[in-house]
């Protein structure tokens, strides 16, 4: 490879003193446009690159105050990128620890240890174990919930939907005479024969009023613990993520963090808009982030855009699909017309998309069903008359289920999708024996995406605990990696829809270049290349030709945060 050097106006220091770092001896893996391989890198004391090429060549450029290191042939490769984490999952575990529950009598097991260092009346709350990945595929019924909690109000909550028993039932104000607020989207499940509520509310607030025996943690704890996550996500190669349904208050945080220097991810922000509030509330808050100044292009912090909610959750039974549910026992689904949850109206959607496009800023939508990815897709093409979506990065949240129509569409517009490949592993198991073969076709149709010029980012949508495998959702990306290529659910003996399957260089760029123009960074990151931003990362095996199932045990010995080092796996 030609080498290439880029001075950026210290030509002179430089020959003097050389670069502040070289790599070499290694198989560096560019990911850039021609998915290129080297053998070193150098790395200004600005933390750019500029160079990269064969060893002999990089090496001439070594001066005084170079320090190198020889990679003793092992892969370099750009930082890796996650483009949806919630960063409050560092707190989950700040009052206890939380077991793992792969069966509803593990939840009934810990609500019941729960009962035991709680008054009675105390609040017990359960969060993110999703019905798909417990053994029973279904939620702990009311009257299970009764049995091992008759004296606390239980709330089992899946993100937008939960299941109540009777006490909880009875502080929220959820009787058989209870109606849904107006404008809600919401649904409150009874029984068909008694009219009875089930417990099952979706996309409904529990609106449960009670104590909890939690401890509650200071801005000391969350800084802490926050900083905590981010080094672990260091230590898995992520060197840039994206916070989204943020904050401004999150952003104040970040800020914080990065002038004393305990930011150790680049960090893109996504606040929340409440969509579900009048339009003038609406308009204040999109125009609090428009205006705030971190919008303004910066490496290490950034708000790039806004995150609303268009549908429900496909691990809940309630995101939006264009073909109905089905009846269904696990996901507690009487209505056989039931399509799911739509939560915004077309005519609000609309507004919304013109109103964060049109200053540049990206929208996104949690959009799982089909039908709300078409309903959004087509609202980018609508407002695209007016001003380009494209140039904005819109884009479309978790996109689970696409129809060919959508995709087309998505090509033709410049749409970005920001999934999550986790899913299909950790939860195809119970969406294929619930939808069938047929509709899983448009499952995570990533194939297809690639093919059709889609860019398509790679995510975890990380919400609770750390730990890269023992997360909910598991944020260690060689395992959204290899899911990509195989497409192999746990606990299922088939690949789902092997057709729609990745290579080993699509992979990678999913969590690299296609991330870091999602998240309106590619100038500064995503590859290898002279004028980068020397993130990059040092693993102990070759990603591009190891055993396929040991793609999932690739360990990170290094990252590199523009050239300096914020993980070192000979110093744990």
């Amino acid at each position: 490879m030609r080498i290439l050097v880029f001075w950026f106006g210290f030509g002179v220091a430089l020959l003097q003193a050389g670069p502040a770092l070289i790599l070499h001896g290694g198989k560096v893996v560019t990911v850039d446009a021609a998915f290129g391989l080297a053998e070193a890198v150098a790395v200004d004391a600005g933390g750019r690159i500029v160079a990269v090429g064969k060893d002999e060549e990089v090496l001439a450029l070594r001066g005084e105050g170079t320090e190198v290191m020889d990679l003793g042939g092992k892969t370099l490769l750009p930082g890796l990128m996650d483009s949806h984490v919630h960063p409050a999952a560092a707190m989950t575990e700040f009052d206890h620890e939380i077991p793992d529950m792969e069966t509803v009598a593990d939840v009934l097991a810990y609500i019941a240890g729960r009962v035991k260092v709680s008054k009675p009346g105390e609040l017990i709350l359960v969060r993110q174990v999703f019905i798909t990945r417990l053994e029973e595929k279904r939620y702990p019924t009311r009257a299970e919930l009764d049995g091992v909690a008759p004296e606390n109000p239980v709330v089992f909550s899946t993100g937008p939907d939960s299941m109540l028993n009777s006490l909880a039932l009875k502080l929220g104000g959820y009787s058989r005479a209870f109606q849904v607020p107006e404008g809600s989207a919401g649904k409150m499940e009874v029984d068909p024969v008694t009219g009875e509520p089930t417990g099952l509310l979706r996309s409904l607030g529990h609106n449960v009023k009670a104590r909890t025996s939690a401890k509650t943690a200071t801005e000391e704890d969350v800084y802490r613990r926050t900083v905590e996550l981010f080094r672990a996500y260091n230590e898995v190669g992520l060197t840039t993520v994206a916070d989204r349904d943020s904050s401004l208050e999150r952003v104040a945080a970040y800020e914080k963090m990065l002038q004393k220097g305990d930011l150790t991810v680049r960090m893109r922000v996504s606040p929340g808009i409440p969509t579900m509030s009048l339009w003038p509330a609406c308009a204040k808050a999109i125009d609090e982030v428009v205006r705030h100044p971190r919008t303004k292009p910066d490496a290490m912090l950034q708000i790039i855009g806004t995150k609303t909610y268009l549908d429900g959750g496909m691990l809940t039974g309630s995101s939006w699909m264009r073909e109905p549910w089905g009846v269904s026992e696990a996901y507690g689904i009487s209505d056989p017309g039931y399509r799911g949850v739509q939560k915004i109206t077309a005519e609000r959607l609309k507004l919304l998309v013109e109103s964060v496009t049109a200053s540049g800023l990206q929208f996104t939508a949690h959009s799982v069903g089909d039908a709300a990815v078409e309903l959004l897709i087509d609202t980018y093409e609508a407002v695209n008359e007016r001003h380009s979506v494209r140039a904005a990065r819109s884009s479309v949240t978790h996109c689970n289920f696409m129809h060919p129509d959508s995709i087309a569409k998505a090509a033709k517009l410049g749409v970005c999708v920001d999934l999550q490949p986790i899913w299909l592993h950790m939860d195809g198991r119970t969406l294929t024996q619930h939808f069938g073969e047929e509709r899983m076709a448009r499952f995570q149709p990533l194939r297809a995406c690639f093919d059709q010029g889609v860019v398509v980012g790679g995510g975890s949508d990380h919400m609770q605990k750390i730990g890269s495998f023992r997360s909910i959702n598991p944020y260690n990306p060689w395992l959204g990696m290899w899911t990509a290529i195989t497409r192999k659910a746990r606990k299922l003996d088939a690949p789902v829809h092997l057709e729609h399957a990745l290579t080993r260089e699509e992979a990678i760029r999913l969590y690299t270049s296609n991330n870091a123009y999602l998240l309106k960074a590619e100038r500064e990151t995503g590859s290898i290349e002279v004028g980068k931003l020397a993130d990059l990362i040092l693993v102990d095996r070759d990603p591009l030709t190891c055993a396929i199932d040991e793609l999932v045990e690739t360990r990170v010995l290094k990252t590199w945060l523009g050239g300096k080092v914020v993980f070192d796996g000979k110093a744990k």
